[in-house]
């Protein structure tokens, strides 16, 4: 970092360290609905002992891995790779390809670009992929977090024979897939892409920290060797083998947290416009926003705003009536 250089803070939905100091006199519980997890998690199945007591084992790995090839629909070619969630991955990438010229599509997650720029990747924030010029890789978020925009899937396969031919990668930021299984670009994953599957978001099981990378096998044995032995711990290998193989929760969850979304368009509609957004959570914008985050933060609820649009604010599920309750009777004294 360059002298007098200054490190921008990255706003973060979970950190109600934050809001508890802006809201100090804030009823409590707090809802925390700054984040797009799942509310209502995965059963956990019952943790034998031994899974705390010793190291994690090949054979619950590949336990892992297997059932994360059939519930993602994993190309038999492909390689896949489990680390103790995706934020890790995002840091590792940039050895993957390095020197390099990165675009990354945006407004979008911001941890992405300053992981390329920690390690003196050139990069560009774009707003549409025709503005990617001599990028070698292309990072984009799919369903974009936050506005849930979608990229076709003929379109991310044309760009990654184009960084294919360049020596690069296009980097897909699949966190928010698993309620959108029709888009994912793993079932027909070309040369030059590699995608990254968030486990705890949609089992609402962020907690855990598991994650998985897929593409050409030399990336994810990379990455693997990067993360070394162990990298995943035995709760978590036990706990995703079991939630990724129980493709009826997945189904019936997803139906639920869909019905929960639209009940919460509802709600949202009266306050300004609804933008965009997924399943696990919905994007507001209202020249209001920032009186309404404030109005909602006296009241105990914490809801997602950002530093590039104080007209949006990002609101998650609530999790049980009572929040839904409060979340209402907060909206409509605003």
């Amino acid at each position: 970092m360059a002298a007098g250089e200054t490190k921008e803070t990255i706003w973060h939905g979970g950190d109600l360290a934050t809001a508890k100091a802006l809201f100090p006199q804030a009823p409590k519980p707090w809802i925390d609905l700054s984040t797009g997890i799942n509310p209502l998690p995965y059963p956990l199945p019952e943790l034998p002992l031994s899974l705390w007591q010793h190291l994690p084992g090949k054979i619950e790995e590949a336990a892992l891995l297997a059932a994360a090839r059939k519930a993602y629909r994993i190309q038999p070619e492909s390689g896949v790779m489990a680390a103790p969630g995706t934020q890790i991955l995002i840091e590792l990438l940039p050895r993957l390809v390095p020197a390099a010229k990165v675009a990354v599509l945006g407004p979008t997650y911001g941890e992405h670009a300053p992981a390329w720029r920690k390690t003196g990747a050139t990069v560009r924030e774009i707003t549409d992929l025709a503005e990617i010029g001599d990028a070698n890789v292309v990072v984009l978020v799919n369903p974009n977090n936050p506005d849930g925009r979608i990229v076709a899937q003929q379109i991310l396969v044309a760009l990654a024979g184009v960084l294919a031919t360049r020596g690069g990668l296009l980097v897909l930021d699949e966190a928010f897939a698993d309620f959108a299984p029709e888009m994912s670009l793993l079932p027909i994953l070309p040369e030059g892409a590699l995608v990254l599957r968030s486990f705890g978001k949609a089992y609402g099981l962020a907690g855990l920290r598991l994650g998985f990378a897929v593409g050409e096998t030399r990336f994810t044995d990379a990455l693997q060797a990067m993360l070394g032995p162990w990298a995943v711990a035995g709760p978590a290998l036990h706990v995703g083998a079991a939630a990724l193989g129980d493709g009826d929760w997945l189904s019936a969850a997803g139906e639920a947290r869909g019905a929960d979304s639209k009940r919460l368009d509802a709600l949202l509609s009266r306050h300004g416009r609804v933008v965009g957004g997924t399943v696990l959570y919905r994007l507001l914008e209202t020249s209001q926003a920032p009186a309404l985050f404030a109005r909602l933060g006296r009241a105990g609820i914490y809801v997602r705003r950002f530093q590039h649009d104080p007209a949006r604010l990002r609101f998650g599920l609530p999790g049980d009536a009572a929040a839904w309750t409060r979340l209402a009777d907060a909206l409509a004294a605003a």
